[in-house]
């Protein structure tokens, strides 16, 4: 990385970082908590359990809504509305809907908790938040992380990875500088804005593009932290379209990347994604995942019951009220 590392070196951009917002999900009109509680009290006691109500009702409130219907629920039925929910669902139904019941920092904590636990890290789902996620964000991660599992993100971070990877991890976490080389130092300390110019001078400084400078001269998990950041800096919706069109690409959608998106983003920038993915892909993210719906269905006729409603959770987060399915 001599080349890259002698570039950053002499950069000495100052610009400030604000990203904007566009969410698909937004605050209910008229909303009222007691009603909510009462709607998803009588749906977890149906016979059967009333799915279409408990989709209905916590796909179109935000964290903060959901959060007094749990309030109202706990003072209805003197219960715990997630634990209630964990007793009613199951399959990826249960996992969309609970982590709805999580804040969006919460979520990312317990994703990069879950990616590791036990015996092996899970480096695709490091990567993807940790890359991604605003030093802000990070900083209200590594504080929700302490508060949820009483250990230190850093540490666990650093126990459960090595090398160069590791160092570049933990200085995204710290957002600091490290002893590793220059560009890694720049490209974890600098603002979004500062960078995007930095990516713009380098194509006149080099004969390749800042990705496929990387892609020349690193390899691994390291390599594809460094694409992830540079795809995010340039373009952050269309990094996550892309990540939904590869994880719904064949015969097969992988659940947990589309899940773990479609929570994550469904009240930061979804709506952009939606926007990047039609420009991406030609076919728009809602249509996508309702033939995604329909594969699954016939390729999970014998599995246990559930198992698409992931897509049928995520086709109405996209459809929410105030969206129009394209």
């Amino acid at each position: 990385m001599a080349l890259v590392s002698e570039f950053l070196g002499q950069l000495s951009l100052n610009v400030g970082s604000c990203e904007s917002k566009y969410p698909t999900v937004v605050p209910a009109i008229d909303f009222d908590p007691d009603k909510d509680a009462a709607r998803i009290e009588t749906a977890i006691k149906t016979k059967g359990v009333d799915e279409a109500t408990i989709i209905n009702v916590l796909t179109k409130r935000t964290y903060s809504q959901r959060r007094e219907i749990a309030f109202a629920y706990e003072r209805r039925a003197k219960k715990d509305l997630v634990t209630a929910l964990k007793g009613a669902l199951s399959g990826s139904l249960e996992t969309v809907i609970l982590g709805l019941m999580k804040s969006t920092t919460q979520y990312d904590a317990s994703e990069i908790k879950g990616s590791i636990k036990g015996l092996g890290t899970d480096e695709e789902v490091l990567i993807e938040i940790v890359c991604s996620r605003s030093s802000s964000e990070l900083s209200e991660i590594k504080t929700v992380y302490k508060e949820l599992f009483k250990k230190d993100l850093e540490k666990d971070v650093a126990g459960d990875t090595s090398g160069d990877f590791a160092k570049l991890l933990l200085a995204l976490v710290q957002r600091k500088g490290t002893d590793v080389a220059t560009w890694i130092s720049i490209m974890s300390e600098r603002s979004v804005p500062h960078l995007q110019k930095v990516f713009d001078r380098y194509k006149s400084y080099s004969p390749y593009d800042m990705q496929e400078s990387i892609r020349k001269e690193v390899k691994g998990d390291l390599e594809k932290s460094f694409l992830t950041l540079v795809e995010c800096f340039e373009n952050k919706p269309l990094y996550f379209a892309s990540r939904l069109a590869e994880a719904m690409k064949g015969k097969s959608a992988k659940e947990k990347v589309v899940t773990r998106i479609m929570v994550s983003r469904c009240e930061v920038d979804l709506m952009k994604i939606r926007t990047e993915f039609k420009s991406q892909t030609g076919k728009s993210l809602f249509q996508t995942i309702s033939v995604s719906n329909t594969t699954t269905i016939y390729l999970y006729t014998l599995a246990p019951p559930h198992t698409n409603s992931v897509f049928q959770t995520i086709s109405t987060i996209i459809y929410h009220i105030n969206t129009s399915p394209n």
